[in-house]
């Protein structure tokens, strides 16, 4: 699989990041396989979080065996510095970990939240400062997390930037605006900037769902190679997270390492491909 440099962290980050959300409500055995799966497709990052279920836990028997050749990013939703520490040092026991290569302000999505985390952000800068993790992020969802992360990424000396890219956000005008400033940033300023939502599709709008993802996910090996060929062929972009459904991480991971970059051509098929989807933004109230 192709491995890009991720921004100033200097790691040369496989193309497919393995997203913990698809170990939400597993099971050993299932985790173990797909563990396994995807270091054998040439994964090298892991992306976890304490809100994806159960995936801490199950996660963290398989990393030390291969903590030297696994890049491990966490994140963590709270405000307050001394319950941000807390969880950082609670994900570390969970995960085998001694320390973080990445840890990020999850879910910021608008700049309000923004101001609200300004506490947390000092708790990750104390935490890589002594450290316990070596490179410090943000990542988010919805229509407005780009404005939100050009902004944190101006305030702040963040190295990296996590947020949706897909075809069908590309046919939001206002959107593409946002995430190309962003975009542009990021590469004057060495940031590394992972995509998540590569292979969303639609809201599931009242569906009984047939996936684990809050969304309905494409499934069909086309559809899968479309979403995440568009993110590695978008400018500054270095890697994409794969779904947070084991179902579908076989096809993300083949996807992924025989992705072609696509041109000018391709990308505007793309978007006028899936235009008339329905966004899957705003989120689904929990």
């Amino acid at each position: 699989m192709e491995l890009r440099r991720l921004g100033r962290t200097g790691h040369r980050s496989s193309v497919a990041i393995l997203g913990g959300a698809a170990f939400w409500g597993s099971d050993p055995s299932t985790t173990a396989e797909a563990f396994g799966d995807a270091l054998a497709a040439g994964v090298n990052h892991l992306d976890v979080a304490p809100q994806y279920g159960r995936a801490q836990a199950l996660l963290g028997p398989l990393i030390p065996a291969v903590r030297d050749r696994l890049f491990v990013a966490c994140k963590t939703l709270r405000h307050n510095p001394d319950g941000v520490r807390a969880q950082l040092e609670e994900s570390l026991g969970l995960l085998g970990c001694d320390h973080f290569d990445l840890y990020q302000l999850h879910a910021v999505t608008d700049l309000d939240e923004l101001d609200a985390r300004a506490g947390a952000v000092d708790a990750l800068m104390a935490a890589r400062d002594e450290g316990l993790c070596r490179w410090i992020g943000i990542t988010g969802h919805e229509l407005s997390a780009p404005a939100a992360h050009l902004e944190a990424l101006r305030r702040y000396d963040l190295d990296t930037v996590m947020f949706p890219v897909n075809p069908r956000l590309w046919a939001d005008r206002e959107y593409r605006r946002d995430a190309e400033a962003l975009l542009a940033y990021a590469v004057e300023h060495d940031v590394g900037v992972m995509a998540i939502k590569s292979v969303a599709a639609r809201p599931w709008g009242g569906r009984q769902p047939t996936e684990t993802t809050w969304y309905e996910p494409y499934t069909a090996a086309a559809d899968v190679a479309r979403g995440i060929r568009f993110a590695l062929s978008t400018p500054g972009v270095h890697a994409v997270c794969t779904p947070g459904d084991v179902g579908v991480l076989a096809t993300a991971l083949e996807a992924a390492s025989h992705a072609r970059p696509m041109d000018g051509e391709e990308r505007r098929l793309a978007v006028a491909a899936v235009a008339g989807e329905t966004s899957i933004f705003p989120m689904p109230a929990a």
